[in-house]
């Protein structure tokens, strides 16, 4: 019996994946369960159509994440924060902080998607970060980290 997956199965396949499986397989799990459609000439050519819609827009999201990746270029950011006379902070930096950083800079990102280096910043000094605008888009980050004069 030939299906095409609508969700991921465990051992079977990925969603719009089209498998053979065995008759009582198909017709008495995957099917009543909702995790699979027969594959008729007409759900093959709407899954193609589908998948075709998926990759335009999916173009169109790398592009997007691509220029927000490219406003990076050429950025020096530097964070002021309070700190002590032998460079330790009242507190730390986090992805939190640099996010707003950034979005001062028009580079909108969320902070989920920054990884600072080493974790949470204690101390004055230089730091790296990677930005994650898109899974197939991920920037390398320079920011420096002041004290308050």
């Amino acid at each position: 019996m030939e299906l095409i997956l609508l969700k991921d199965v465990e051992n079977l396949g990925f969603a719009d994946d089209i498998v053979n499986v065995k008759n009582g397989y198909g017709r008495n799990y995957l099917l009543p369960r909702g995790y699979a459609v027969l594959s008729t000439p007409s759900s093959r050519k709407q899954r193609d159509e589908m998948l075709k819609q998926r990759a335009y827009k999916e173009a169109k999201v790398i592009e997007e994440a691509e220029k927000n990746a490219k406003k990076l270029e050429g950025l020096d950011l530097k964070i002021t924060v309070k700190a002590g006379k032998d460079g330790k902070l009242f507190g730390s930096v986090t992805a939190a902080d640099l996010s707003k950083e950034l979005e001062k800079n028009s580079v909108d990102i969320d902070k989920k998607y920054i990884s600072v280096l080493g974790g949470n910043i204690k101390r004055v000094g230089q730091y790296e970060a990677k930005l994650r605008f898109h899974r197939e888009v991920i920037s390398d980050f320079t920011f420096d980290v002041v004290a308050d004069a």
